[in-house]
């Protein structure tokens, strides 16, 4: 593991992202990078497309919530 050196108004924002998101710091920037990567990998998949396909890999199964449906 290495050291990044990044602007630090970027590291604010990581670092306010991490709050919402419920993240370290670090775990938020790993987010991010690894996200932008299957972006420049799939450009002519959307973010949320990316995602799912991301937590289908990891085995996550969406179920519909039935009071939405009602």
């Amino acid at each position: 593991m290495g050291i990044v050196n990044i602007d630090d108004d970027l590291h604010d924002q990581i670092r306010k992202a991490s709050t919402v998101s419920c993240r370290s710091i670090n775990a938020q920037a790993a987010f991010w990078i690894k996200v932008g990567m299957l972006c420049e990998m799939n450009p002519t998949q959307s973010f949320n497309e990316i995602v799912a396909q991301e937590m289908r890999a990891a085995g996550v199964v969406a179920r519909a919530d039935k009071r939405l449906l009602t």
